[in-house]
């Protein structure tokens, strides 16, 4: 079985280096890139071939924001972003760009690693052909990781799929921030609320009014979704 390919995108050789060391550690073949130019290049000449990005943010020629809105207008490959910057605004323009997960420098990179596993094995299409969640006009086909919404194909990123996949399996129940970031997130993330705000809202907005509807705001707690 081919090994499962991961870019790295940093402008430091030295930081490039140790996360590949890390993943090639763990099984994965590491494609490097030194800035987000470069990245997009690499990105579309082997875009099928690559199962998750590692982007940092401040890098020279294109920077990791704008190397990330520029693939994820073609493609929603899970991608983690690296900063060293630890401001919210930095953490919600990522997750309103589509990043799946969004990590601060310094960082273990055995955590980082760990990231990476939980996101490709909750991608990978773990359930059984067949395995379809519905509820009222959406449905969800998780072996295909495809949504649809009146039997239209909805494209959502990976963190949007899993955070719509959450709602409908727990469909009527109210739930708390908190617990969406821990089950959704598969950590214990000790960001702010506003970071399942941002992703709710963009999820509203691309299963449209219909659908979009059914995630209702319980106030002071979180959300439900209702048929």
């Amino acid at each position: 079985m081919d090994k499962m390919k991961i870019m790295v995108v940093d402008d430091e050789a030295r930081m490039r280096k140790l996360v590949s060391d890390f993943l090639v550690r763990s099984n994965y073949e590491v494609i490097e890139a030194a800035d987000g130019a470069e990245a997009v290049d690499i990105f579309f000449e082997k875009k099928d071939e690559i199962s998750l990005i590692i982007l940092d943010v401040m890098m020279p020629n294109m920077d990791g924001w704008e190397a990330c809105k520029e693939i994820r207008q073609y493609s929603n490959v899970p991608i983690i972003m690296l900063t060293a910057r630890a401001e919210e605004r930095d953490e919600l323009k990522g997750f309103e760009l589509g990043v799946d997960e969004y990590i601060s420098k310094p960082f273990s990179p055995k955590i980082l690693v760990a990231r990476v596993e939980a996101i490709l094995r909750r991608s990978g299409a773990e359930g059984a052909a067949g395995d379809i969640l519905e509820c009222g006009c959406i449905r969800i086909d998780k072996s295909a990781h495809q949504v649809y919404v009146d039997d239209q194909p909805v494209d959502l990123s990976f963190k949007e799929f899993e955070l719509l996949t959450y709602f409908v399996e727990n469909k009527g129940i109210a739930l708390s921030r908190e617990k969406i970031l821990n089950n959704v997130w598969d950590y214990d993330y000790f960001g702010e609320a506003r970071t399942i705000d941002t992703h709710v809202k963009k999820l509203r907005s691309k299963l449209g009014d219909k659908a979009g509807d059914m995630i209702k705001t319980v106030w002071g707690m979180g959300y439900k979704l209702e048929a």
